[in-house]
């Protein structure tokens, strides 16, 4: 009869703690995928209490506008007001392809056209993966693209992955950070393979190395908050063959301060050139021309002035 009784208290000992270990578990999956930035299909927009009593964040549900699968940018009718702020809930994102980032075009001005996006150097078949956690937005083919892959992330940005040769994602799929998305490739408009990278807040490009570090500590988000003006919109301020100055603006008043400030003026010299006055300066010889109003076939006199930025 004791060997009953302690046998039966053994077995409900053992499964009161199998259900504790059970709830708990569930419990935390449950949290680390809210607070992973992960969209839920079904919950509200608003904060919610976990079993365990922990309160969630809010979350977005970023599917509500210019949602569509179909088309490429479906921001064609947005209309942007500068300065706009980004925020981002973690410091460090993945890196796009899994092996050291070689970048052989920047976001800039490139033989007399607007190049949207980096290129990131890869063998055919190397794998892309997802910078931030988000929902596929898009997967197919793009005329100049090639086949590519759009992600939407929870602070509205979106990043794009183009000239790829395989998916391995399908549209509406939920993606963690570092996730498969496809393998890269040459499709569309490319000179050989690598990955054409833009990042995008609304249909319209973002210089992506004024968001993230790509070259000195890599994996990193340069701030929490990041204001963004027409500078690091508009690739004519920047040449795709070099690293432009990145002067990060962190607060509204820093980026209204950049609306304004006054403006740079050279004062050419004896033996001056475009060229010559461009590298010196930092400025693209596109973004003096468009500044004042010159053709770069346009005779410099000494003494002229020029404004180095618009």
């Amino acid at each position: 009869m004791r060997l009953v009784a302690f046998s039966l208290i053994l077995f409900l000992t053992c499964f009161y703690g199998f259900s504790q270990s059970q709830q708990a578990s569930a419990v935390t999956g449950l949290d680390h995928k809210l607070k992973s930035g992960i969209f839920v299909k079904g919950l509200p927009t608003i904060g919610i209490t976990l079993p365990n009593g922990t309160k969630t964040k809010e979350l977005k549900d970023i599917k509500a506008s210019h949602w569509d699968t179909n088309r490429f940018n479906p921001f064609k009718d947005e209309i942007l007001t500068y300065p706009f702020k980004l925020t981002f809930d973690d410091s460090l994102y993945a890196a796009p392809v899994n092996k050291d980032m070689v970048i052989t075009s920047r976001y800039g001005w490139r033989w007399g056209r607007a190049h949207q996006g980096i290129d990131i150097d890869l063998i055919t078949g190397d794998e892309v993966v997802s910078m931030l956690p988000g929902i596929v937005r898009f997967v197919g083919y793009n005329s100049g693209h090639g086949k590519s892959i759009i992600v939407r992330h929870f602070n509205g940005l979106e990043t794009t992955y183009a000239h790829l040769s395989k998916y391995a994602v399908k549209v509406n799929d939920t993606v963690q950070m570092g996730e498969l998305l496809g393998k890269g490739g040459a499709t569309g408009n490319a000179r050989g393979s690598h990955l054409h990278l833009i990042v995008s807040y609304k249909g319209t490009p973002i210089h992506p190395e004024y968001l993230f570090n790509f070259t000195k500590n890599k994996g990193t988000i340069r701030a929490k908050e990041i204001w963004v003006t027409k500078t690091w919109t508009r690739p004519y301020f920047h040449s795709s063959r070099q690293r432009s100055k990145l002067e990060l603006l962190k607060s509204k008043d820093e980026a209204l301060a950049s609306l304004t400030k006054e403006k740079e003026i050279y004062v050419v010299k004896k033996g001056d050139t475009l060229s010559r006055i461009s590298r010196r300066n930092g400025v693209t010889i596109r973004t003096i021309c468009v500044a004042n109003n010159i053709k770069t076939t346009s005779v410099l006199r000494i003494g002229q002035k020029l404004v180095l930025d618009l």
